[in-house]
């Protein structure tokens, strides 16, 4: 049964991601403040098609942190290609720190380039770092809420690789605290991972930490509070979603 739900899933993740990419495309005529429904009207398809196919329910506690509006910056744990999605629903603009790879997808390159996430070349060394500084002041300047995944890549459950930079450097750069964010989502959707198991992912936003901190202070305090909270919410959707998985599977 999760083989078929898995099939069914990609096969309508791929298409809806198709379809919107390419019924979008006219919209990079148009001012880019217009892109950012579309693709949020494409994560919520998404979130969809996760719950209804999938049977996989999404959790989240500590909004309350989260901004209604203005600048901020978030520091996301990364198990998931899921992870790169749900920000788009959790805060209203949205701006991701992304892989330049990315770009390169057709279509759905051409909108998230539109939309003004920043992109960042991770082979490009110093250039890299005064690209992100930059165009993360001016995301900031603009409102916006900036995400970005401090690891730098997706870290399966249970695995640990150690936090880049440069969170820290934008913090600075923008003089805003930043919000840290625990999530077990990896074990129900792995890194590159077909299966899609059920059960619930818990998003976990903890209190911010204040602005201003010296960067050792920071980085230690980040990779804290986010690594223990994920060990937590791990520990606990083993017990859960192993519970809700036997009784899906002796439901008639």
């Amino acid at each position: 049964m999760i083989w078929l739900r898995s099939v069914l899933f990609n096969i309508a993740f791929f298409t809806s991601t198709a379809l919107v990419a390419v019924l979008a495309t006219p919209v990079l005529l148009a001012p880019s403040h217009w892109t950012m429904p579309l693709i949020r009207f494409w994560a919520w398809l998404v979130v969809q098609e996760l719950r209804l196919i999938c049977g996989i329910r999404l959790q989240v506690t500590g909004q309350e942190h989260l901004p209604q509006s203005g600048p901020a910056l978030i520091a996301a744990k990364h198990q998931s290609a899921l992870d790169t999605i749900i920000w788009l629903l959790l805060v209203p603009r949205c701006c991701y720190v992304l892989k330049q790879e990315l770009l390169r997808i057709p279509f759905y390159g051409f909108l998230v380039a539109k939309a003004g996430m920043i992109s960042v070349d991770r082979a490009a060394g110093g250039a890299a770092m005064r690209h992100l500084l930059k165009a993360g002041k001016e995301a900031a300047a603009a409102g916006r809420q900036l995400v970005i995944f401090p690891e730098g890549t997706r870290v399966a459950p249970g695995q640990h690789s150690p936090y880049q930079p440069g969170i820290a450097a934008l913090a600075s750069a923008t003089g805003l605290p930043v919000i840290p964010v625990a999530t077990d989502s990896g074990m129900l959707w792995g890194r590159r991972a077909f299966l899609k198991r059920p059960g619930v992912i818990s998003v976990s936003v903890l209190p911010p930490l204040p602005a201003g901190l010296p960067r050792p202070v920071l980085m230690q305090q980040l990779e804290t509070v986010i690594e223990r909270e994920t060990d937590r919410l791990m520990a606990r959707g083993l017990v859960d979603n192993s519970v809700d998985e036997l009784v899906q599977t002796a439901a008639p």
